[in-house]
């Protein structure tokens, strides 16, 4: 499939130059029809054929082989989550914490790297921000911080200047600190290959309705095997334990424990779908095409405006105008659609393998005149 082809099976393009990927990623008629037929027949069929729980069931485990080969890891590393922020929190409160431990995040996070550590805050845990120069990081600020570290988290791809983070270097740094790394690549999946083994880090969460244009509620959460086994949740489900009805407490090995109880498995099943077209358009070709398109847009953008690096590492490009807000509104009156950022106070486009240089050169001249 090409990236023309793909364009045409996406109905939220017929209406506008969509530029928002980074946000939500319009789904392709294939991916919703995959949710619906299943939908459909869980409903109507399955409660007279094997029935339902089986039918889910089912379900999961096939997404959760497909998950994990997508993104290099073991079938038993892959639990089926809600969203990013979901993985992230089942994490978060799934470890011990006493008053005194210490949590290092960046100023680059998302909401959902930042808010469930700030919760800690209340029962006595430090939270140590690492400052960030335009979107990189001082290894050696870094280091330090993290010295006695009991987990860091951070992003692969900075969802505010699109730039890169060395995972595998701050993992390393991380690990030999004995702390547990917990990253948040949810811009990684669907724009680049990712393979979690190589990256190194002990947790990664993800979903699939932003770049891998899935349907929301499609989550994931790899954990590294030997560390999953050292944790015991403190939400349990009979998705999570072995036996639901025995008398003890006996957790499912692996990630598979970090699942709960009776989630819809329509957007999951759909998940598969979106995965296999995102390997089908190829994610090389994928990351060489939301290349070209970012370094179109960003030679038509005056000096001094431009946030994100002036050689792209993803698609997702920051610059400032002088009211954002408004720049937003008048793009989406005009057919665009982008983004304003809270931090740094600017507008983001989000280039993808289904935009072309039509989408580009509307974005030019709807900005033509706020500069």
């Amino acid at each position: 499939m090409t990236p023309d082809e793909l364009r045409t099976t996406i109905p939220a393009l017929d209406e506008v130059t969509y530029l928002n990927t980074g946000a939500h990623g319009p789904s392709p008629r294939p991916i919703v029809e995959r949710a619906t037929e299943f939908l459909e027949y869980h409903e109507y069929e399955s409660p007279g054929d094997d029935g339902p729980y089986p039918a889910a069931f089912d379900a999961y485990e096939a997404v959760r082989e497909d998950v994990a080969a997508f993104i290099g890891a073991e079938t038993e590393e892959v639990a089926l989550t809600q969203s990013t922020t979901d993985g992230i929190n089942r994490i978060a409160t799934a470890l011990d914490w006493e008053p005194g431990d210490v949590v290092v995040r960046t100023d680059l996070e998302h909401p959902a790297g930042i808010l469930p550590w700030r919760r800690l805050e209340r029962e006595g845990v430090e939270v140590r921000v690492v400052e960030s120069d335009a979107g990189r990081l001082d290894m050696d600020q870094y280091a330090e911080a993290v010295a006695d570290a009991k987990l860091v988290c951070f992003s692969a791809l900075t969802w505010n200047y699109g730039t890169r983070l060395p995972v595998t270097e701050l993992a390393d740094i991380a690990r030999d600190a004995g702390a547990l790394t917990v990253v948040d690549a949810v811009q990684s999946f669907g724009q680049y290959p990712v393979d979690v083994d190589d990256w190194g880090a002990d947790v990664v969460a993800g979903a699939g309705h932003k770049w891998l244009l899935g349907p929301w509620g499609a989550g994931f959460l790899y954990v590294r095997r030997e560390v999953a086994e050292d944790i015991e949740p403190h939400a349990v489900g009979y998705r999570g334990v072995t036996e639901p009805n025995a008398d003890g407490l006996d957790f499912a090995p692996g990630a598979k424990r970090f699942e709960v109880g009776t989630t819809n498995p329509a957007p999951h099943v759909a998940l598969r779908e979106a995965i296999d077209i995102a390997e089908r358009v190829g994610l090389d070709r994928t990351e060489e095409h939301v290349r070209d398109l970012a370094n179109r847009f960003i030679e038509t953008v005056p000096e001094g405006r431009l946030l994100s690096p002036h050689d792209p590492e993803s698609g997702l490009v920051s610059f400032e105008v002088s009211d954002p807000e408004g720049t937003v509104e008048r793009l989406k009156s005009a057919g665009v659609v982008v983004r304003t950022l809270p931090e740094p106070t600017a507008v983001r486009a989000s280039f993808h393998n289904f935009n072309d240089e039509s989408d580009v050169a509307a974005l030019r001249d709807g900005l033509d005149g706020e500069w």
